[in-house]
């Protein structure tokens, strides 16, 4: 059934973005806290950050004008694949220590899979990425897996 991906696009698979690098700050995760009503002391006062800070932390910020029809940044990481629209797929989570302030983190997204599959209104192409946040000095923070759906 792989009538849409073609070998060429699974030649992306264990491609990797260039890694992101970003420093946490106290006022980041204050800021973060308020935004999302946060109640505990140590992400109140900025000492520690609630998990979901670290979610769209490696997300460069991009004018509004250059956001696609959909909302979307620019893709980055796909290959060429005759379908266009692209839905969220899933996420999942794997935290392994706390993000502090002063803390330097490092990013790496990697395509891990292409898969084309068949729906109730036809075909879908399935794009999991893998991606990983350690320290500046190699510790693991986080280890995510994302879906995207093309239709």
């Amino acid at each position: 059934m792989n009538d849409l991906v073609h070998e060429e696009a699974l030649t992306w698979i264990g491609k990797s973005d260039p890694p992101t690098e970003v420093e946490v700050t106290r006022r980041d995760i204050v800021k973060y806290a308020a935004a999302t009503e946060q109640e505990l002391d140590k992400f109140t006062k900025g000492d520690e950050a609630p998990p979901m800070f670290v979610a769209g932390l490696s997300r460069e910020i991009i004018p509004i004008d250059d956001l696609g029809d959909d909302g979307l940044p620019p893709a980055s990481l796909i290959p060429e694949l005759p379908l266009k629209r692209v839905m969220a797929g899933g996420v999942s989570f794997r935290f392994h220590r706390s993000v502090k302030p002063g803390d330097i983190l490092i990013f790496t997204r990697t395509l891990s899979n292409i898969v084309e599959k068949r729906g109730k209104t036809g075909p879908l192409i399935f794009i999991t990425y893998s991606i990983t946040c350690k320290t500046k000095n190699g510790e693991p923070v986080l280890d995510q897996e994302q879906t995207r759906i093309l239709r």
